[in-house]
């Protein structure tokens, strides 16, 4: 799509190389996408419960440039003060199993599987990678390995943030900020599944993408504020996190919550942290930062179930090849991607 170089063209016709290595992105220190490689590296063997699948798609998402620019900071403490320890990126992926450990039960070779594999001991941006079990579901048949790749650190997001944390009940006026991004997108028609209201906030240019998705209402934000509009809602999902929690209180109806999930500097969220909190207990107002989604293999199957009936579809702005990894985190930086951008890793798999 992007006019990549055929990333295969350099390589001898080895026939042991090429069934025992694969291409990756790797990266030996933090920084900007320009310590992204793509290499040849040897593929990977699964472990007793974990698959080897071949990745024939995998999404982009926020974790991917913090963990490679270590930033915030405190990303290091997990991977690596000095340099990061897992060299691999990549959560969300969608393949076919190619082989199985001796412990694994669930998949056989040849299934069709997607999911996070974030806390796993590889990453998805490669053409092979092994996975837990417990981290994978069947791919839903009526979604592509594109699609179905685009799906599930956001979703995970959208759903534990409105139905945990959020506590969202049928009837309730909820507004969306950041509707048309990856995370909003699922939000929004996650919201309307549950019953809801639903306000959209977005962009000019993505007023009737959202609209399209399912949104009752949309806001402009370069035209209007939602936090001095007058309307109150019952539940705030900020998946953006640039208000302040004054802002937020002042949006939501007596007894509303607000729910962070994006964040836009460590101040912001050391703001919503420590303020947060402390109007929570003093009001009836709750707003709190959700933090982390947990991958888990009941909220990916119940995912996969709402992707199978059609009540919720991913929204792809633009597909990349693994050699253009660095320049799909460059977008997807720029904050001004719609719905997921995606990696098309097996040539069947990629569209223009």
């Amino acid at each position: 799509m992007h006019g990549a170089p055929d990333v295969h063209h350099h390589f001898e016709p080895d026939l042991h190389r090429r069934d025992s290595h694969m291409q990756a992105i790797m990266y030996y220190k933090y920084g900007s996408p320009d310590v992204l490689k793509l290499q040849d590296v040897e593929k990977p063997a699964p472990m007793e419960n974990e698959v080897l699948v071949k990745v024939h798609a995998a999404a982009v998402n926020p974790i991917d440039w913090h963990t490679m620019r270590a930033e915030p900071f405190l990303v290091r403490l997990g991977n690596g003060f000095f340099g990061p320890k897992k060299k691999t990126l990549g959560a969300d992926i969608a393949g076919r199993v190619e082989a199985v450990g001796k412990g694994a039960t669930e998949f056989q070779p040849g299934d069709e599987v997607f999911g996070d594999i974030y806390a796993g001991r590889m990453g998805g941006f490669a053409e092979y990678t092994c996975a837990a079990e417990s981290a994978l579901t069947a791919k839903p048949d009526n979604l592509s390995f594109q699609e179905a790749a685009a799906v599930p650190v956001v979703a995970y997001t959208a759903l534990q943030g409105l139905r945990d944390k959020g506590e969202i009940q049928s009837g309730q006026r909820v507004l969306i900020n950041g509707a048309s991004g990856g995370v909003g997108t699922f939000a929004l028609q996650l919201a309307k599944y549950f019953g809801a209201e639903v306000t959209g906030v977005c962009s000019t240019r993505n007023l009737e993408m959202v609209r399209a998705i399912g949104a009752d209402h949309v806001i402009d934000y370069t035209q209007e504020d939602f936090t001095k509009s007058g309307r109150r809602y019952d539940l705030i999902y900020d998946a953006v996190g640039n208000r302040s929690v004054s802002e937020y209180a002042n949006a939501l109806n007596p007894q509303g919550r607000c729910v962070v999930v994006g964040m836009t500097t460590l101040w912001r969220l050391f703001h919503v942290l420590t303020v947060g909190a402390w109007v929570s207990r003093r009001s009836d107002k709750t707003i709190g930062f959700m933090g982390f989604a947990q991958a888990n293999k009941d909220d990916l199957n119940y995912i996969r179930g709402l992707l199978e009936s059609g009540e919720i579809r991913p929204t792809i702005d633009r597909s990349y090849r693994l050699a253009e990894c660095a320049e799909a985190i460059r977008y997807l930086e720029t904050g001004r991607a719609r719905g997921k951008v995606v990696i098309s890793i097996d040539a069947d798999a990629h569209t223009s």
